[in-house]
């Protein structure tokens, strides 16, 4: 992959993804539609940002009982997405019928531990290990499930990169040295996330949300 960067294009108004993603097409590799964008566009709106021409990224982040699961996935076959994300707490099962129903050119990709989480989260909702070990524990399952890779923050590709070297490593939650966090707890930088071995870095509002999308695409291309 010449250029890592996908942009998250969870913009309210289709015209304003769509101009968006048209100005800075030179300087991503690919465009994250996730459930906000979804919800709102549906397949005509996937449709309209696949005409720009780079490779859809659907963070749909699937997680239910795995016949469900399998059908959402044959559901949307036809927008011929590059890649989706299930949930890796939907178990093995689930993760296994994910991808057994995906499209042959669609990488199936599970969320280990969202990046707006960290230990203190985990331990309210339950879960009784700190979000380093979950992540890695989730990922060896994913591993096991057969999927092509995970989706984890910066500061645990490294050691599920070591454990799987073929993986396929989606890192969301980046942020420039100099930008805000926002909503984000385990942020990192996008070469620091590249040099962990990260495969997609998935940045959305230190781009969307710039002066100049552009000039900013173009900054954070060039630190890679």
């Amino acid at each position: 992959m010449s250029n890592p960067i996908y942009l998250a294009l969870d913009l309210p108004r289709l015209d304003a993804a769509v101009a968006l993603a048209q100005k800075v097409r030179g300087h991503v590799g690919g465009l994250k539609l996730g459930l906000e964008f979804f919800c709102a566009h549906g397949h005509h709106g996937v449709h309209e940002v696949a005409k720009v021409g780079l490779p859809i990224f659907l963070d749909l982040k699937l997680h239910d009982i795995p016949n469900t699961v399998a059908a959402a996935m044959q559901s949307i076959h036809v927008l011929q997405p590059a890649i989706v994300t299930i949930h890796a707490a939907g178990g093995r099962a689930m993760m296994e019928d994910a991808k057994a129903a995906a499209g042959e050119s669609c990488k199936v990709v599970a969320v280990t531990v969202l990046t707006s989480l960290d230990d203190g989260d985990l331990a309210a909702v339950g879960v009784g290990s700190n979000a380093h070990d979950q992540a890695l524990r989730l990922a060896d399952l994913a591993q096991e499930a057969g999927l092509d890779g995970i989706v984890c923050s910066g500061h645990e590709v490294g050691a599920i990169h070591k454990r799987w070297k073929n993986g396929f490593f989606v890192v969301p939650g980046l942020r420039p040295a100099d930008a805000a966090l926002g909503d984000q707890k385990r942020a990192v930088t996008p070469r620091a996330a590249r040099d962990g071995g990260a495969s997609v870095l998935v940045i959305g509002r230190p781009i969307s949300r710039a002066e100049d999308p552009v000039a900013a695409a173009r900054a954070i291309e060039a630190t890679l």
